[in-house]
Order: structure tokens, then C-alpha cells, then sequence
């Protein structure tokens, strides 16, 4: 029994799509990531490196984030800058 999965993307092509014009499927997505189909089910996402980057950084602010909020109820140390 096969499962149906999300297709997690606006743009999207085949393998063989795919082989034939690497760079004609990422130039058609404008930027933005491609899930890449065999049979009809996505296999992997091609993601720009830009949107790569983006992502990272997403995720490093989100890593923050919860850093922050693990450190709130902690005391604060007085640190003299001049003394490091």
C-alpha cells in the first residue's frame, strides 16, 4: 500500500525533466524550490541557494529564539568590558 505524499513546493518536475534541463526546471521555479517527482511522488526538493540561505538563517533566528526564552528567568552578570 503506497501512502500519498504533500507535494511541499508551488513548482515541481520530473526526473527525466529534470536530467534533460537542470537549469530550465530551477529558472521555471523563479527562485523558489522545486519537488522533484518519480511516479508522481516527490523524491527530493531542488532549493536555490538563495532560499537555502534564507532557510538557514530562518532557522538560526528560530535557534535564537529559543535560546532567549530558555535564558528569560535567568540572573544577569555584570560584565566590565574592559576587564575581559
Amino acid at each position: 500500500m503506497s501512502t500519498t505524499l504533500p507535494i511541499l513546493a508551488d513548482a515541481s518536475a520530473g526526473i527525466s525533466e529534470l536530467k534533460k534541463n537542470p537549469m530550465a526546471v530551477i529558472n521555471h521555479a523563479e527562485g523558489t524550490p522545486v519537488a522533484i517527482l518519480n511516479r508522481n511522488r516527490p523524491v527530493f526538493y531542488a532549493v536555490p541557494a538563495a532560499a537555502w540561505e534564507a532557510l538557514l538563517d530562518k532557522l538560526e533566528d528560530l535557534e535564537l529564539a529559543a535560546l532567549v526564552r530558555e535564558r528569560e528567568g535567568e540572573a544577569e552578570i555584570e560584565v566590565n568590558i574592559n576587564e575581559l
